[in-house]
């Protein structure tokens, strides 16, 4: 590509923005020679091999762990896997030599695809950085990033670990009071916005912030001129003033085991919690995790991923923004609305080879098929079923076979490739979940068609992946097995080989910051990561999760039951359910929160009234001509809840013993959702939330036998007092009424 070329695309990446975008950017020389002197006095990318400046005494000082943002960490080096620690600077330069060429990201401008080249790329992350530094970002201090996916929050990103600054993303749907606690808790110096309805958040409580500096927007212009209020334009003229030898300083004084990126948690079980992850926790995950999933080097075959899924979340983040860099892979980016439904646009425009979702995302792709499918013709619909039935029973039977037989071939041949490429997938090698359970009904839709769905185990805490599974190391149900050069072991073992999962490797994080008592909670004295979930490990070391212990529910009784195999079991057995929330900890008997499946509103996003094709089926074939939620609960429609009556008794007749047994439940008039509380960012459930919501529910449940042993009490009462008999000889009084 010649200079005129590049200045071209450049210049089209900028006026994709309305007035106040990073038109200055057009300055930017992209001349390649400037690009070999730009970074004059950063050392080479041919001497990688980085050896940590310290000296035996200041090693053995370092801690497993550090709560302090300008702290620093001893790494987890294990022998069968001892890559070199490195920068985010110096595998961006090893990148760069190899890929520099290659088109990095994709974005859509007024109907068409513009893409900016990795050497484009490491100019603008440059370039962002002594943007920051004019701002006055401090050392261990926070670039926060509140804004959708875009090449600006690539650049950004990488410009703030660049300026030795740490990135913070912030979710989009965060409340003020959210943004507030992170910006505040990270010693956020600057924060980039993209939308005005964003910025108002910052304004708001910007006189609680003490560290921060600046706001700097860019997918809108600012109402109006605000003091320390830049367009992108404006941040990225300011870099100008910094020499770049200055840049260059501070980059050759960073070290692998420094913090460069805060990912916080979703506070499902109380505050956010800031993850530290070091530059040497995401340039080793970027490579080693990724390659154990089988992301290719852009020298075999170019990644092209959809970038859509929050960049605040580790996973996206991780397999986005930094494994594309390790990679070479070319990102495309969403538009906003993507969760909505122009993401299957997207996918059809790009046709990635690798993509990931969460499990709330292949649900929702599913639900769409089966509602198209409903709709379509008799004939369209069986040769549908038909290709459908033939093939799950083949990926079932033969998952590890490359032989089809004729009839699966045929199937896919004539049905589902044509599905495939409608959905975007025509080209798609690699499809990945994680960040939350998968029910097995999904699981087999998509294999169904042909996708075989590879799950992945990790934490933000684990810098994304600690185990994956790919097309080579795949197993239905399991998590996959742990990431090479990384270790697991499985403590306080049950009599079925169950115990909480325990973690160790370049991938655990540095701590959690300003937290000193959950971090020594989280890590032992061996720097083993104790993850709070539980699981087991098969013969051949292919993890399944099978709960969490703060989630672990221990009746009256004192049995322990895990709710998310019955919460899965009962999904499974009754399609028309969305989300089911067993209840009995500390009671006596077992009881549920059901919500039925609806389709959500196009613009909010919110649960609406009316239920999905797939409910609406359900309702048909019970006997119901229900198609609104409200019929059913309002009405407590007879046909519908005997049919869900007899299901949760189906799942009982499988369940290991009596106290595992569903004995009352209730179908809520509103499915849960982000906005009502219930679920977090990333679609996890918010059991603490839900308990308080719906508490006159539940207390409901369990009101009769409130009763019951209040009327026990006060009979032990009179015992005692007519009787005068000591509180021992009265428990053997009493009769068992309950």
């Amino acid at each position: 590509m010649t200079l005129g070329e590049q200045e071209k695309v450049i210049g089209r990446f900028l006026n994709r923005l309305p007035p106040g975008g990073p038109k200055c950017v057009r300055k930017l020389s992209l001349n390649l020679r400037y690009q070999q002197e730009v970074r004059p006095n950063v050392k080479s990318s041919e001497i990688l091999h980085y050896s940590l400046s310290l000296s035996k005494t200041e090693k053995q000082k370092e801690a497993l762990w550090t709560t302090r943002a300008d702290g620093r960490v001893r790494l987890r080096i294990d022998p069968t896997c001892s890559q070199t620690p490195r920068t985010v600077h110096q595998m961006f330069s090893m990148a760069l030599d190899k890929y520099g060429d290659l088109s990095a990201m994709g974005f859509k401008q007024q109907g068409t695809w513009e893409h900016i080249s990795y050497i484009q790329y490491y100019l603008l992350a440059r370039k962002a950085a002594k943007g920051f530094l004019k701002l006055g970002l401090e050392r261990a201090h926070s670039v926060a990033i509140l804004a959708f996916n875009s090449p600006e929050w690539f650049f950004s990103a990488v410009g703030a670990v660049f300026a030795g600054g740490i990135i913070t993303g912030i979710y989009t749907t965060s409340s003020p009071e959210t943004c507030q606690y992170i910006a505040y808790d990270c010693r956020a110096n600057i924060i980039m916005v993209d939308t005005q309805k964003q910025l108002e958040k910052i304004l708001k409580i910007w006189k609680n912030l003490p560290h921060l500096k600046a706001v700097v927007i860019y997918g809108e212009p600012p109402p109006t001129q605000m003091p320390s209020v830049y367009t992108m334009e404006e941040f990225m003229e300011l870099g100008n003033e910094v020499p770049e030898e200055a840049l260059d300083s501070i980059i050759n004084a960073q070290k692998p085991n420094q913090c460069c990126a805060l990912v916080y948690t979703s506070g499902t079980t109380g505050k956010p919690k800031g993850v530290m992850l070091s530059q040497d926790n995401i340039t080793w995950t970027a490579q080693y995790g990724s390659q154990a999933g089988d992301i290719q080097p852009a020298e075999i075959q170019q990644e092209v991923v959809v970038s859509y899924l929050p960049l605040s979340h580790i996973a996206a983040q991780i397999y986005d923004l930094w494994t594309g860099i390790q990679w070479g892979a070319q990102v495309c980016f969403a538009e906003p609305d993507a969760l909505k439904g122009s993401l299957v646009n997207t996918l059809r425009e790009v046709e990635p080879t690798s993509h990931m979702g969460v499990p709330r995302v292949w649900e929702k792709i599913m639900e769409r098929i089966q509602e198209v499918a409903a709709q379509s013709g008799f004939i369209r619909r069986k040769m549908l079923l038909w290709a459908m039935s033939v093939t799950l029973e083949q990926n079932l039977t033969c998952p590890s076979s490359d032989l089809k037989p004729f009839t699966t071939r045929l199937a896919d041949y004539l049905v589902l490739a044509k599905v495939r490429q409608a959905l975007g997938f025509a080209k798609c090698q690699k499809n990945f979940y994680g960040a939350a359970p998968m029910t097995a009904e999904t699981q087999h839709f998509f294999l169904g068609l042909n996708i075989r769905l590879y799950a992945g185990y990790g934490l933000s805490e684990t810098s994304g992946p600690h185990f994956i599974s790919s097309p080579y190391n795949y197993r239905l149900y399991s998590s996959g097995k742990v990431v090479p050069g990384c270790r697991v072991k499985l403590v306080n073992e049950d009599a079925e080989g169950i115990g909480e999962i325990c973690l160790w490797g370049r991938t655990i994080f540095m701590g959690y910051l300003n937290m000193e008592d959950k971090t020594c909670e989280a890590i032992d004295s061996e720097g083993w990561l104790h993850t709070g979930d539980t699981g087991r490990l098969d013969a051949d070391g292919f993890l399944y999760i099978t709960g969490r212990l703060k989630e672990l529910i221990i009746t009256a009784g004192g049995e322990n039951v895990p709710p998310v195999p019955i919460e899965e079991a009962v999904k499974t057995e009754l399609p028309i359910i969305s989300n089911a929330m067993l209840i009995g900890d500390q009671r006596k008997f077992l009881s549920m929160l059901l919500t039925l499946k609806c389709t959500l509103d196009p613009d909010t996003f919110e649960p609406t009234d009316n239920l999905t094709e797939q409910a609406v089926e359900f309702c048909q074939r019970v006997g119901s001509k229900a198609t609104m939620v409200s019929e059913v609960v309002g009405k407590k429609d007879e046909a519908v809840y005997q049919a869900i009556e007899e299901g949760i008794q189906r799942v009982n007749m499988n369940a290991a013993a009596r106290p595992y047994h569903i004995q009352k439940w209730a179908i809520l008039e509103r499915d849960f959702s982000i906005s009502g509380g219930e679920l977090g960012p990333t679609m996890k459930l918010k059991r603490l939330v839900v308990l308080e919501k719906y508490k006159d529910v539940i207390d409901s449940f369990y009101q009769e036998q409130k009763e019951r042993n209040s009327l026990s009490e006060a009979f032990w009462n009179i015992n005692c007092t007519e009787h005068r008999l000591t509180e021992d000889q009265a428990l053997y009084q009493v009769p068992d009424i309950s």
